[in-house]
Parts: C-alpha cells; structure tokens; sequence
C-alpha cells in the first residue's frame, strides 16, 4: 500500500507555493478580498487562489476558445479563464445566484473582460439541456452541488470536442471520500469519483490540488 507524499503542506510551504505561481493581479485580488469578507460563512466555495492561474494555463494549454462553467458563485474562476481566453472566446457561466454573481459582473467589468462571459441564472442542468447537442465545448469547469455532478457530466461530455477538458473541483471532499457510509455531498463525490474513473470516453486523473481536483480529456 503506497504510503503517499511525505511532503507535507504547511502554511509556510503553501505561501513559497504561492509566491512562484503567477500572482494574482488587483482585480483577482479585489474580488476575492470582497468575497471573505462579504460572505465569510461561504467564501469557501471560492476557487483557491492557486486554481485561477491553473485554470488559465489549462485555457492557454488547450486553446480553448468555448468554455462552460458549472457553478460561479462570485466569478474568481471565470475572471481567471476569461483573462487567458482570446478576444473571440467565450464562457458560458451557469449559477442560480444573483447576489453572489452580482461581484462577478463587477469584476469582468473591470478587469475588461465582461464580453467574454455570458452568465445564465438558471439550474445548470437546464442550461447544459439547451445547448447544442453536437460536441462543441472546449473546456468545462465543474464546481457545483455534488449531488448533482454526475448529470453535469453525462451532459458535458457529448459535447465536449475530442481531446476537450472537464476540470472538477472538490473531489476529495476534505477527506470525507474515505468515509464508505457518506451521505449526501460527500457521497454524492465518491459516487461521482468512481464513476469518472470507469468512463471509457474520458483518460482522467483526480490530483490533490487544493480540495482535489480531477483533470479529464476526452478521448
């Protein structure tokens, strides 16, 4: 039995992380002040600062230039996607809050990039249901309600374009994925995890980044 990495995260080793990563610039760094201290009791559910330049780099990476969001909450990521996409590129941001996209809107705005961004408040599985059926999405970021993420899934991937990406946040759950008795987020991400992992459409590899993030292309 692998005994894992003896590297262990400490606040100091996650700071020297973050400090040879590229920075955030203000308008990143403002929206996610205004988050915490906004919406304390929630602003978990934000990216952590290192997945916005990830997320940009996988944009550059994979030449994305059509991307769907699943769960927007106050923007971080889609700011951080939009800013690496190129001026004819476009996000489909999919959230059901109005008030904690309202500092999304805000940000785009003045970062320049609010053109780039199409947000849809509705329940996200309307949203992916009304989009062409033929594979034409270039990259996803899935980080929404766990329970549900298994039909974000079966409705991504035949519309992803071969060799397209489905980036997942949260797939360790805090640890709680070894719990075999989990019940709802946290079983409804073991279930996802297992069922990622058996998908013969997809090549996937869930990587302890933040609170687990799996990384999918399609085949």
């Amino acid at each position: 039995m692998s005994t894992g990495n003896s590297t262990k995260i400490t606040d100091e080793l996650y700071q020297y992380m973050l400090d040879h990563n590229p920075p955030l610039d203000s308008v990143q760094r403002g929206l996610v002040a205004r988050t915490y201290a906004t919406f304390p009791d929630v602003a978990g559910m934000q990216s952590a600062e290192e997945q916005g330049p990830l997320l940009a780099f996988l944009v550059r990476l994979t030449g994305a230039r059509h991307i769907v969001e699943v769960g927007t909450f106050t923007g971080f990521s889609a700011l951080s996607m939009a800013q690496a996409l190129p001026a004819d590129g476009r996000i489909i941001a999919c959230d059901v809050s109005e008030e904690w996209t309202a500092y999304g809107r805000q940000a785009w705005e003045e970062a320049g990039v609010a053109d780039r961004i199409e947000l849809r408040i509705a329940p996200a599985l309307e949203t992916l249901r009304a989009m062409p059926a033929e594979p034409h999405i270039d990259m996803a970021y899935v980080d929404a309600d766990k329970e549900s993420q298994i039909s974000y899934w079966e409705e991504l991937v035949p519309r992803l374009r071969p060799g397209g990406l489905i980036v997942t946040d949260n797939t360790l759950y805090h640890g709680t994925v070894l719990d075999e008795s989990a019940t709802g987020s946290a079983a409804g991400v073991r279930a996802f995890n297992d069922h990622v992992a058996a998908d013969p459409r997809m090549d996937s590899v869930l990587l302890a980044i933040s609170d687990g993030l799996t990384l999918s292309r399609k085949r």
